[in-house]
Protein backbone atom coordinates (compact mmCIF):
# COMPACT_ATOMS: atom_id res chain seq x y z
CA UNK A 1 0.00 0.00 0.00
CA UNK A 2 1.36 3.22 -0.68
CA UNK A 3 2.35 5.71 2.12
CA UNK A 4 -0.41 7.94 2.70
CA UNK A 5 -0.47 12.04 3.64
CA UNK A 6 -2.75 13.50 6.42
CA UNK A 7 -3.42 17.06 7.09
CA UNK A 8 -1.87 16.91 10.79
CA UNK A 9 1.57 16.04 8.93
CA UNK A 10 4.97 18.16 8.75
CA UNK A 11 5.69 19.39 5.38
CA UNK A 12 9.09 17.93 5.96
CA UNK A 13 7.89 15.04 6.97
CA UNK A 14 5.42 14.89 3.33
CA UNK A 15 8.84 16.15 1.23
CA UNK A 16 10.80 13.27 3.12
CA UNK A 17 8.11 10.13 1.70
CA UNK A 18 8.41 11.80 -1.78
CA UNK A 19 10.29 14.77 -3.04
CA UNK A 20 8.28 15.34 -5.78
CA UNK A 21 5.27 16.10 -3.85
CA UNK A 22 6.93 19.31 -3.31
CA UNK A 23 5.92 19.92 -7.14
CA UNK A 24 2.18 19.24 -6.15
CA UNK A 25 2.35 21.66 -2.99
CA UNK A 26 3.75 24.79 -5.40
CA UNK A 27 1.37 24.05 -7.66
CA UNK A 28 -1.32 25.14 -5.07
CA UNK A 29 0.67 28.56 -4.32
CA UNK A 30 2.71 26.81 -1.61
CA UNK A 31 5.73 28.13 -2.55
CA UNK A 32 7.64 27.96 0.71
CA UNK A 33 8.11 24.38 0.55
CA UNK A 34 11.64 24.60 1.55
CA UNK A 35 11.08 27.66 4.11
CA UNK A 36 11.72 27.50 7.83
CA UNK A 37 7.85 26.70 8.38
CA UNK A 38 7.78 23.94 6.70
CA UNK A 39 10.25 22.20 9.42
CA UNK A 40 7.35 22.58 12.05
CA UNK A 41 4.05 23.30 9.91
CA UNK A 42 1.90 20.88 9.42
CA UNK A 43 0.18 20.56 5.82
CA UNK A 44 -3.67 22.23 7.73
CA UNK A 45 -1.40 24.99 8.96
CA UNK A 46 -0.27 25.57 5.79
CA UNK A 47 -2.89 25.53 3.51
CA UNK A 48 -4.75 27.67 6.02
CA UNK A 49 -2.18 30.21 5.79
CA UNK A 50 -2.10 30.22 2.18
CA UNK A 51 -5.78 30.09 1.74
CA UNK A 52 -6.13 26.26 0.19
CA UNK A 53 -8.78 23.74 1.21
CA UNK A 54 -6.30 20.82 2.66
CA UNK A 55 -9.10 18.14 2.46
CA UNK A 56 -7.85 18.71 -1.50
CA UNK A 57 -4.78 18.88 -1.29
CA UNK A 58 -4.47 16.57 1.18
CA UNK A 59 -6.75 14.29 -1.82
CA UNK A 60 -4.09 15.58 -4.72
CA UNK A 61 -1.11 14.46 -2.56
CA UNK A 62 -2.47 10.51 -1.97
CA UNK A 63 -3.74 10.60 -5.24
CA UNK A 64 -0.28 11.12 -6.54
CA UNK A 65 1.09 8.29 -4.01
CA UNK A 66 -1.64 5.89 -5.48
CA UNK A 67 -0.75 6.65 -9.19
CA UNK A 68 3.12 6.18 -8.42
CA UNK A 69 2.62 3.19 -6.58
CA UNK A 70 0.77 1.23 -9.17
CA UNK A 71 2.40 2.78 -12.08
CA UNK A 72 0.42 5.29 -12.95
CA UNK A 73 3.38 8.11 -12.41
CA UNK A 74 7.00 7.52 -13.14
CA UNK A 75 8.87 7.82 -10.46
Amino acid sequence: MAAQVSKDMIINDILAIDPNLAMILMQSGMHCVNCFAAMGETLAEACFVHGLDEDVITAELNEYLTAKETGEVLA
